[in-house]
């Protein structure tokens, strides 16, 4: 695929794509799969990759679940560059979907204030945990298909 591990990455190990995944299931602007495809090359399975980084995105995402639980939604809107009205229509998603929209919080640039709104919305937080997670894991598992798919080892 013509990724490269980068000594920086080869030091942090399986530590480093825990942080890297974490980082980017939060509202900081990361990408989690890029480390998972450079770190491909290194010594590890992919089974071993898939855990971590699951692991590490879903506790992302549940930091930003605790975030939305533990808020205030006019802050968080105003946090999120987010108009405020439209943040107050998502404790009323949530409530319409509940944790199920858990799955989606994989996704890029909506994940996150899924992650919010099912905390403002009081979501079950066992069913969101586990929701998120099968969610998260999924995608990894899905990138980690397609690159064994491409001629990947």
């Amino acid at each position: 695929m013509g990724f490269e591990l980068g000594p920086e990455w080869a030091a942090a190990g399986l530590i480093g794509l825990f942080l890297a995944s974490f980082l980017a299931a939060t509202v900081l602007p990361f990408s989690s799969e890029a480390v998972l495809l450079a770190m491909l090359a290194g010594p590890w399975s992919p089974w071993e990759l898939l855990l971590i980084a699951s692991l590490g995105n879903w506790l992302g995402g549940m930091s930003s679940y605790g975030l939305g639980r533990l808020g205030d939604l006019t802050r968080i809107a105003r946090w999120l560059r987010t108009d405020p009205e439209k943040a107050r229509s998502w404790p009323a998603r949530v409530q319409r979907y509940g944790a199920w929209a858990a799955l989606l919080c994989w996704l890029p640039v909506i994940g996150d204030p899924i992650a919010i709104g099912l905390g403002l919305g009081r979501a079950h937080l066992g069913r969101t945990a586990v929701l998120m997670l099968l969610g998260k894991a999924a995608r990894y598992g899905a990138l980690l298909l397609t690159w064994g798919a491409l001629g990947g080892t």
